[in-house]
């Protein structure tokens, strides 16, 4: 009888499984140490069956009293330490090698390229004999699994393909579909396993398509009915979410459907094209498109609304993360603009296999030279080579079953180093800085200084994933004044550029190269505002420079910052004079900080943002002396100074000391928020409008 949720959807699974006789046989004869295979190699393309048929290995296994490890290898870093780290994830404890009589099964596994040597090289060598390791993914096995006399004797391969007739005749009997509908679903689903699933769970509704020509309108027809089966408008909206994420977990259904999440998640978790991974939910690729295009078609408004939650919780998310994470949200991010240059380029490299942006190990060093003394000449490389040496923890590369595929690097500045005058392009870029608009104390600037992939240097596919997805960790994480990036390949970087709105600051001749160098001055599009516009053209695909609308006036040096606070102060009760505040253009006033019922003036600052910022900093200050002082002056304003010493209690040369202290101190405050360096507490807000 079953005890868990998971071993009602386990009976429920194996009541539809179906076919796979051959498959089954097999795995069944290692289980029962009737054959001298240990490990099957599963493979075929998406959609046709894999994830099913692990599952069913997975019930067998435990039927057979084996420990079972289930791995999605979308969600693993394809290097030793991650797969080793997921397996100790999902035993719950500790673990690199398997324990006795273990079963792995790994999906997904063409995402493991980077490993695969080592997986047969090391790990597997060194498991128990009694163990059975089940890998399946899209791509046939490499070479080596079938050339090695060793692997070929304890090594079975099992190519996936349709279903027959009679499979399929039997899969939709066993989905309860009536048995006058189940030649026309036969004849229209042509075997294909999820076509099968789609057309079995809209026939027991009562609706056969009538006929279909290819698969992707069969698709298109069968999720169209789907969709009018959700049992509530939550349903459906989840749905169009997990189109939408790239992983859909109930912590973005909560931000989605709110106190419905639980009940969602689960409903997901039911539907033919969903597949449940350690970290969430995500539809088959085909289904995926579909949906999403389908929402789109139908409900823009609602897309538009649902495409912006999804966003801010993935920016929320990546913001606060650490680690390995960052670089999958960072992923995820791009993900959801499929309009951009690079998108195709990505989804097509998640398709084929590992696409994880991860730190540099020493070993990666050499290759990545020799790339850019192939393509920039050595000059360049002897630059690049000082640099990886002063700042190896900035590189940051993409592998494959090849080896290094990509990398990309970059400077945080200042760095006190002497490289920033050796190397010509980093000085170059920094003179255009302080020409154009200084770093203030506390600030930084990036420099993208190297990127490139193996096979087509800046053009390569994993050049164009490297240098956004560690670009964007470092852009949403730092207290930036700049952001440059400088490119040797203007014809594949420009547009790119043009739709992230970096526009072209400079050029730098060096080493028989013209390297283009864009930017961005954060102080003028701050990051939030910047990210509202990429999110923005996520649906419409715009291109170009950021609207003059979105743009702040040129930013404050520290010391007319310092002046600015000390004139504003006294105007925290008169929106008309703090109108005129200098900090008006500074983000202390910024919409992107803003409660949703302030009066934004034009441009996008708001007086009363502004004025709350400066209240709510004094309440951080963390001395009460100091913080009753700038209170009784300027928050609830006494006529006269020597009126507020008076009911502070204290002298008035005390309370002028105290007053100036407080100042000075607000004044740090302040500029550490303007610089990004710190982000006050939302809930430390006052309301506005209110009591005095």
């Amino acid at each position: 009888m079953a005890t868990r949720l998971g071993d009602l959807l386990d009976d429920a699974r194996r009541r539809t499984f179906v076919g796979r006789r051959r498959e089954l046989a097999s795995f069944d004869d290692v289980l029962l140490g009737r054959s001298a295979r240990r490990v099957l190699l599963v493979h075929g393309p998406g959609g046709i069956g894999k994830t099913t048929l692990l599952l069913e290995y997975r019930t067998r296994a435990r039927d057979a009293g084996r420990t079972v490890l289930l791995l999605d290898a979308r969600e693993v870093d394809p290097s030793p330490e991650g797969f080793e780290n997921a397996m100790a994830a999902a035993a719950g404890q500790p673990m690199s090698v398997l324990p006795d009589g273990a079963v792995l099964l790994v999906d997904g596994y063409e995402q493991l390229g980077p490993i695969d040597g080592w997986l047969r090289q090391a790990f597997l060598p060194a498991l128990p004999a009694d163990c059975v390791v089940v890998l399946a993914g899209r791509e046939a096995p490499a070479a080596p699994w079938r050339s090695d006399p060793g692997w070929r004797s304890v090594v079975g391969v099992h190519r996936l393909g349709d279903l027959d007739e009679a499979e399929s005749g039997e899969l939709l009997e066993r989905a309860g579909v009536a048995s006058a509908a189940r030649p026309q679903l036969v004849r229209l689903g042509r075997g294909h396993p999820l076509a099968m699933a789609l057309l079995a769970d809209i026939a027991v509704t009562g609706t056969v398509p009538d006929r279909l020509a290819e698969v992707p309108d069969l698709v298109a027809a069968l999720l169209e009915s789907l969709l009018l089966g959700a049992p509530a408008d939550a349903h459906m909206t989840g749905l169009a979410a997990c189109a939408m994420a790239w992983l859909t977990t109930e912590d973005l259904l909560r931000q989605v459907v709110g106190p419905a999440a639980g009940e969602v998640f689960a409903w997901l978790e039911r539907r033919p094209f969903v597949i449940r991974g350690p970290n969430g939910l995500f539809p088959h690729d085909l289904a995926r498109d579909v949906l999403d295009a389908e929402f789109e078609r139908r409900w823009p408004e609602r897309y538009r609304a649902l495409h912006r939650v999804v966003h801010d919780h993935v920016v929320a998310s990546l913001r606060s993360a650490a680690g390995p994470d960052r670089q999958m949200l960072a992923q995820h991010l791009l993900y959801l603009h499929r309009k951009s240059p690079f998108s195709e380029i990505i989804s097509s490299l998640r398709a084929q296999g590992s696409a994880a942006v991860v730190p540099a190990r020493r070993e990666d060093h050499e290759p990545a030279l020799s790339l850019i003394e192939h393509f920039e000449g050595p000059r360049s490389a002897r630059l690049a080579e000082r640099w990886f040496a002063e700042q190896p923890e900035s590189l940051n590369v993409v592998r494959d079953n090849q080896g290094l595929a990509g990398f990309v690097f970059h400077v945080m500045h200042p760095t006190g180093s002497p490289m920033e005058d050796r190397d010509p392009v980093t000085r170059a870029v920094l003179d255009h800085a302080t020409r154009q608009g200084p770093a203030r104390p506390g600030e930084q600037i990036y420099i993208g200084r190297f990127m490139a992939g193996r096979r087509g240097y800046q053009s390569d596919p994993y050049a164009v994933l490297a240098g956004p997805v560690s670009s964007l960790i470092e852009w949403v994480s730092r207290p930036l004044a700049w952001s440059f990036i400088a490119i040797v390949d203007d014809a594949t970087w420009g547009p790119i550029f043009d739709y992230i709105a970096f526009t072209r600051q400079l050029e730098v001749e060096f080493d028989g190269r013209t390297h283009v160098v864009y930017g961005n001055d954060w102080r003028r599009l701050p990051v939030g505002t910047w990210l509202d516009l990429m999110s923005e053209r996520e649906h419409s695909g715009g291109t170009g420079p950021p609207p003059a609308s979105l743009l702040r006036p040129p930013p404050l040096d520290r010391a007319r910052f310092a002046a600015a606070v000390r004139t504003a102060l006294p105007d925290l009760r008169r929106p008309d004079r703090l109108a005129a505040s200098p900090l008006m253009g500074s983000s202390l006033a910024a919409p992107s900080m803003a409660a949703p019922s302030m009066a934004a003036e034009p441009g996008g600052a708001s007086t009363e943002r502004l004025r709350a910022t400066i209240e709510n900093a004094i309440g951080c200050l963390g001395d009460q002396p100091l913080e009753a002082v700038l209170r009784r002056t300027f928050v609830r304003g006494a006529p006269t100074q020597e009126a507020a010493a008076e009911v502070l209690g204290l002298p008035f040369s005390t309370y002028r000391r105290h007053l100036a202290k407080a100042v000075e101190q607000l004044t740090d405050v302040l500029w550490a928020v303007e610089i990004g360096e710190v982000r006050l507490p939302a809930e430390r807000l006052p309301t506005l409008g209110g009591s005095n």
